[in-house]
């Protein structure tokens, strides 16, 4: 299994929306045949492993990362099937497939045809390679991550604004392998107005993206359309896609403009003025955005982290001090009144990038009602 699971992390950026899986058969004590899914669309990690294997599937041991698929509302046909014909005699499946679609179902199938089926054989590792997929299909709503280049005081611009660059070459290039593995990044528009990023990956030596099929969609929240047509975010937007969530405080006219540069506009719903980020977060979990990769500002990050829709921070900490009341911290808004409300971070990691630190961590996790997705790709094993 522990094969089968490092086969799967190879589809880290590629597989979305669909989850990492890996499969592998064994016979006689033998690995016959492995394989994993390499992108959305593809093949299956049991079929290719199958495929591999060939006759000496019969009679053997496949070992998958997640349950297999049952139903046919995707774009690959179900593994379960071809399990059944290749003469499996017995599956171990880490972990069952949260998907509703699937749920126990393609387990039962392989039952009632005659395979022995153990289940929970290192299933916390597996949740943990497809902690991204697991919460997309149990809340509808994207994995998010909050990421920023700070200062050790915690400041992520100055006074005027001015944040590049605050951190090294070496903690950039990480950021950029980051964005690749992620299916969008989003940003405020003030950062737009003072920074004008692109928003897009950029591997130093490599004229393709190296971590992901597909560029992350671009997300910028804009409550009364500020952005200027000139921004960089926006110049591309028919060839990447770009999305601006607003609200109805903005002009028809600015609506209307974006559209025709080729720009997704999300008209939604407001909390004070500002765009709700719940209805935003289910709008891009309804077109299949699994993650999200929020890269501020302050104000941006003080609302996510107030809705309790943050669930893992990535730090990237400079050796230098900033000072000043004026400058941009990390998170804006009001503080707590008490420690007692302030947010725990838990499963801290520290890891060296050249002169800078990167900090990583996961957030608790917010009590959610289950939510059944739109009709995606939602393939049970990928």
């Amino acid at each position: 299994m522990k094969q089968a699971l490092a086969l799967g992390a190879r589809g880290r950026g590629t597989t979305s929306p669909n989850p990492m899986v890996g499969a592998v058969v064994v016979a006689g004590g033998n690995v016959v045949g492995s394989g994993y899914h390499a992108q959305a669309g593809g093949p299956h990690a049991e079929i290719v492993a199958l495929q591999r294997a060939r006759t000496r599937a019969r009679r053997a041991t496949l070992y998958i990362t997640l349950e297999p698929c049952c139903h046919t509302e995707k774009r690959t046909p179900p593994c379960v099937p071809a399990i059944i014909d290749a003469g499996v005699q017995r599956v171990v499946v880490a972990m069952r497939d949260p998907n509703p679609l699937v749920s126990g179902r393609g387990i039962r199938q392989l039952r009632r045809a005659g395979i022995v089926v153990d289940v929970g054989c290192l299933k916390q590792d597996a949740a943990k390679l497809n902690e991204v997929y697991c919460h997309w299909v149990q809340t509808g709503r994207p994995f998010v991550i909050l990421k920023a280049g700070m200062t050790l005081d915690g400041k992520i611009a100055t006074a005027a604004g001015v944040s590049q660059w605050i951190t090294g070459a070496v903690a950039r290039a990480h950021v950029h392998q980051l964005r690749g593995r992620v299916d969008a990044i989003a940003v405020g528009v003030n950062t737009v107005l003072h920074d004008d990023p692109r928003l897009t990956v950029r591997i130093p030596g490599s004229k393709r993206r190296a971590y992901s099929a597909r560029p992350p969609v671009r997300v910028v929240f804009d409550s009364r359309l500020r952005i200027p047509s000139t921004a960089r975010v926006l110049r591309d937007a028919p060839h990447v896609p770009t999305v601006v969530a607003t609200t109805k405080l903005a002009l028809h006219r600015n609506i209307e403009r974006l559209r025709t540069m080729g720009v997704d506009v999300l008209t939604l719903a407001q909390r004070g003025g500002r765009v709700s980020i719940h209805r935003c977060l289910r709008a891009l979990g309804k077109r299949g955005v699994t993650s999200l990769l929020v890269e501020g500002g302050g104000e941006l990050n003080a609302s996510f982290l107030r809705e309790g829709l943050v669930n893992q921070v990535y730090l990237y900490v400079a050796p230098i001090l900033l000072g000043g009341h004026n400058a941009t911290g990390l998170l804006g808004g009001l503080s707590p009144g008490s420690l007692a409300d302030a947010v725990a971070v838990s499963d801290m990691r520290l890891r060296f990038l050249g002169e800078d630190v990167l900090v990583t961590g996961s957030l608790p996790a917010r009590a959610v009602k289950r939510s059944r997705l739109s009709r995606v790709d939602t393939t049970a094993c990928p």
